[in-house]
């Protein structure tokens, strides 16, 4: 898995008061029953025991297992002033398993 930070990111980052009990985390919204629709944010929270650590330019970026999973072999985050983080591509599936016996 790759992750990337776009020069916008990167800055806005570096420019934070980012406390060690307080990291950026990469982070699933999932919603849905039958469709799902996953968004991914970028959280401040606290460090999880089992994340994935990645460094880019002395940022730690953690990711969560569940998280990990839905993303893609190469997820790139950005940043503007109007939405904030933009964290990889987020998805929607409208597909229903019916089973019948």
């Amino acid at each position: 898995m790759v992750v990337t930070l776009t020069d916008a990111a990167l800055n806005k980052l570096k420019g934070m008061d980012i406390l060690e009990e307080r990291s950026p985390r990469i982070d699933a919204d999932v919603a849905g029953g039958c469709g799902v629709s996953i968004r991914f944010l970028l959280v401040f929270d606290e460090p999880r025991r089992n994340d994935t650590v990645i460094e880019h330019e002395g940022i730690q970026l953690r990711i969560d297992r569940f998280t990990k999973r839905y993303l893609d072999e190469e997820t790139q985050i950005d940043y503007t002033n109007e939405q904030g983080f933009l964290v990889g591509e987020s998805f929607e599936s409208s597909a229903c398993a019916i089973e019948i016996e």
